[in-house]
């Protein structure tokens, strides 16, 4: 596996990924029991944004400054995605940086880390040897919080059902094998055999429509709970960028969760548009 997120840290995936991650944390938060955050692909935790400039042998393109770097200084912004700016702000403080560039950006971890009440508990996954040392150095000293050096999607049949018995379980997986998708299906497959109720949030990239079309009716023959696709694209179909947008699969959102989506995905394509013809798109794969 190539592990090279630290080049794309920061970037409009990121945006929306982690700002939808904060609005399931908070809706599984309404109520007062806790709930396993169980992460399958957690990275190192943390990313150093000057890295992003360095490619292995040369510069490349930072990513981060058309996307989180578009919100840093804005002031127009809703509570959802002003909230998500701040922590962002105080993270990079947090980690050192005393000049007034963003430098260090947070991965899923630590927004879960930041929200995480005393009755919740995190379980944090990472196969990749020296990405794990970096997430166990980053969060090991924390009260329930687990690191585990595993596959993730063992995870999913190793660690549920939850003895909370509620979960929000994020899967973002890098994507670079040929059956990623495949595997993905087979690992939800078994993880709602074992845990029908639990809230799985499972990440994908926006490259060819066909795919990810593939995607949900396999996803369809799992015949799942509810389960709701978000969708943010920064471009149009036909645009010469690669990444063009990302999306956001939930099997059991949280009881009207799209409604507080939406609005906050409308800003975000509005804000982070880098060509024409992006905008947002939600279905339902499966409704109740």
């Amino acid at each position: 596996m190539n592990y090279r997120h630290h080049f794309h840290a920061g970037n409009f995936a990121d945006v929306m990924k982690h700002i939808l991650l904060r609005q399931l944390l908070l809706a599984l938060q309404k109520k007062p029991k806790g709930f396993l955050y169980l992460e399958t692909h957690a990275g190192r935790g943390e990313y150093d944004l000057a890295g992003a400039a360095a490619g292995d042998s040369l510069a490349r393109q930072p990513e981060y400054p058309e996307g989180i770097g578009r919100l840093m200084d804005r002031t127009d912004l809703p509570a959802g995605i002003a909230e998500y700016v701040d922590f962002v702000k105080e993270f990079d403080r947090r980690a050192g940086n005393l000049k007034a560039a963003l430098r260090f950006y947070p991965g899923s971890p630590w927004f879960a880390r930041q929200l995480a009440r005393p009755q919740d508990r995190l379980a944090l996954c990472e196969l990749q040897p020296a990405e794990c040392a970096a997430l166990r150095d980053g969060a090991g000293l924390a009260l329930r919080v687990l690191v585990h050096e595993m596959d993730g999607y063992t995870a999913l049949r190793a660690m549920l059902p939850p003895l909370e018995r509620r979960a929000l379980v994020l899967v973002d997986p890098p994507y670079e094998a040929a059956d990623e998708y495949a595997q993905l299906v087979r690992a939800l497959a078994a993880a709602l055999r074992r845990f029908p109720s639990g809230v799985f949030a499972v990440w994908y990239p926006l490259t060819e429509r066909a795919r990810v079309d593939e995607f949900f009716a396999a996803l369809r023959t799992l015949q799942p709970p509810p389960t709701l696709a978000l969708e943010l694209t920064i471009a149009g179909e036909y645009s010469a960028i690669k990444l063009r947008g990302c999306g956001l699969v939930i099997i059991n959102p949280p009881w009207q969760f799209e409604r507080e989506a939406e609005p906050l995905l409308r800003t975000l394509a509005q804000v982070l548009a880098q060509a024409p013809g992006g905008g947002v798109r939600l279905e339902w794969i499966a409704r109740e």
